[in-house]
C-alpha cells in the first residue's frame, strides 16, 4: 500500500496525461479551447520562479557552514554541467552524421519556396555586451523578471555569499527568507491539487494544434530526435544515477523522477518544472543545497535536450545548403546558441536560432526552418532538460559528499 501511495501523484498525472493526449486527437484543434485552464495552472507556476531562485539560493549558500563547500559545490556543478553538456553534444552529433536529415534536392525545393536569398545576416554579435546584458541589469525591478533569470541567479548566489560572510548579523534576514520558503513551498503544494486539470489541458490543446502538423520533411528529424532522446533519458541518464549512488541511486531516480517528466512533457517548459523538479530531485535524496542551487542553475546553464536540438537545427541547414562544417564547429556553435535559450515555452529560442544562422553565414529566410524543427523537438528537449538538471544534482552530490552521499542526506543537511 505503502509503494502504491507514493506512486499515487504520478499515476494520477500520468492518467491526466493520456485524457488530454485523447482529447487533442479526437477533437484536434477544437481541443485549443482548454489551453486557458493549462495557461492558468502554467501561469501560477510562473510567477513562484523568481521568488523560489533568489529564495532557494540565497539561503542554500547562506546554509553551507563550511566556507570551503561552497566552492566545492560551484566547482563540481560547472564540472557536471560541462562533461553531461559534451556527452549530450556528441551524441547529438553522432545522430545527425550517421542520418542525412534531409534530401539535398528537396531542400532545393524548400528553399525556394521560401525565398530564400544568397543574402546573409551582416550584423555582429557584440558577445561582450551579450555577456554583460545577460549576467546583469542596470535597475533592481527588473531582477524580478523572468527575462533576466541568469542575472537574478548571479545576485542570488551574491546575496548568499554576503549573508555567510555577515554571520550572525544575517540570521534575521536568514529567518525571513526561511519562513517567506515555507510559504511559497505550501503555495506550490497548492497549485499541485490543480496539477492534474492543468497539465490534462494544456497537453489536449497541444496535442490539438501540433498533433498532425509534422510536416513530412520533418518526420524524419523527429524519429531521429526522439531515437536519441530515448537512448539519453533511460541509458545514459541511469548510468549518471548509477555512478552517483549505485543501485539505490539507479532505484532512487527512477522511483522520482515521473512528476518531473510529466510536468515537463504537459508545459514544455523548464522554468515551470522548477519547483517539482525541486522537490523530486531532494526525494531521491539530494540535499537542499545541492537540489536547489543545481536544478535552478541548470534551469539556464544546463539543458541536455536544448543543445541536442541546436545540433539538429546546424546539421538540418548544413544538409539543406551542402555546406562543409567541423564537428568543433558544430560543438562551439549548438553550446554557445544553447546557452541564450530562455527557460519558457516556446518562442525562447528565437535568439539562439537567429545567433545559429550569424555564426554560419545562412541566410535570413532559413530561420522558420528551424522554428519548426524547435516547434516539433520542443516536448522532448524540455524533459532532457528537466531530467539532465536532476540526474546532475546526483552527480554533484557524488563529488560533495562521496561515494555514500545517498545513505547520509541528515548528515548533509546537519554540516
Amino acid at each position: 500500500m505503502k509503494k502504491i501511495k507514493n506512486y499515487k501523484s504520478a499515476i494520477i498525472l500520468i492518467g491526466a496525461i493520456i485524457i488530454g493526449g485523447l482529447v487533442g486527437l479526437v477533437f484536434g484543434e477544437k481541443a485549443s479551447i482548454l489551453s486557458s485552464f493549462g495557461d492558468l495552472f502554467l501561469n501560477l507556476l510562473l510567477i513562484s520562479v523568481v521568488p523560489l531562485v533568489f529564495l532557494t539560493i540565497t539561503s542554500s549558500i547562506y546554509e553551507m557552514k563550511q566556507p570551503k563547500r561552497i566552492g566545492k559545490v560551484f566547482v563540481s556543478i560547472f564540472i557536471v554541467f560541462i562533461l553531461t553538456s559534451l556527452v549530450s553534444t556528441l551524441i547529438g552529433i553522432g545522430g545527425t552524421y550517421s542520418f542525412k536529415l534531409i534530401d539535398t534536392k528537396k531542400g532545393e525545393i524548400i528553399k525556394e519556396s521560401l525565398g530564400a536569398s544568397e543574402e546573409v545576416i551582416s550584423e555582429k554579435v557584440n558577445y561582450m555586451d551579450k555577456i554583460v546584458q545577460t549576467i546583469s541589469v542596470n535597475d533592481f525591478s527588473k531582477l524580478l523578471s523572468r527575462d533576466n533569470m541568469i542575472a537574478l541567479i548571479l545576485v542570488s548566489v551574491l546575496v548568499g555569499v554576503a549573508m555567510n560572510m555577515s554571520k550572525e548579523k544575517a540570521k534575521p534576514f536568514y529567518q525571513f527568507i526561511s519562513s517567506a520558503t515555507a510559504i511559497l513551498n505550501n503555495f506550490i503544494k497548492i497549485i499541485s491539487y490543480y496539477a492534474p486539470i492543468g497539465l490534462g489541458c494544456y497537453f489536449a490543446a497541444m496535442v490539438g494544434t501540433f498533433g498532425s502538423f509534422i510536416a513530412i520533411g520533418y518526420l524524419k528529424t523527429f524519429v531521429i530526435y526522439l531515437i536519441i532522446f530515448l537512448i539519453l533519458y533511460f541509458i545514459i541518464y541511469s548510468f549518471y544515477a548509477y555512478i552517483s549512488a549505485g543501485k539505490m541511486g539507479l532505484k532512487c531516480f527512477w522511483k522520482n523522477i515521473l512528476p518531473a517528466t510529466l510536468t515537463a512533457l504537459a508545459t514544455c517548459s523548464s522554468a515551470a518544472s522548477v519547483p517539482i523538479n525541486i522537490e523530486c530531485t531532494k526525494n531521491m535524496g539530494v540535499s537542499s543545497e545541492i537540489s536547489n542551487t543545481t536544478i535552478s542553475l541548470g534551469t539556464q546553464f544546463h539543458k541536455d535536450g536544448s543543445v541536442i536540438s541546436s545540433v539538429f537545427k546546424i546539421m538540418f541547414l548544413v544538409y539543406l545548403f551542402n555546406s562543409d562544417i567541423t564537428v568543433l564547429k558544430v560543438m562551439e556553435v549548438a553550446l554557445i546558441a544553447t546557452l541564450l535559450i530562455s527557460a519558457v515555452p516556446i518562442g525562447g529560442g528565437t535568439i539562439a536560432e537567429m545567433l545559429i544562422i550569424t555564426m554560419l553565414g545562412f541566410p535570413v529566410a532559413a530561420l522558420p526552418i528551424l522554428t519548426i524543427i524547435a516547434t516539433i523537438t520542443d516536448a522532448p528537449a524540455t524533459i532532457l532538460n528537466v531530467v539532465g538538471d536532476s540526474a546532475s544534482s546526483m552527480l554533484v552530490s557524488r563529488i560533495v559528499y562521496g561515494k555514500n552521499w545517498i545513505l547520509n542526506k541528515e548528515q548533509h543537511e546537519l554540516d
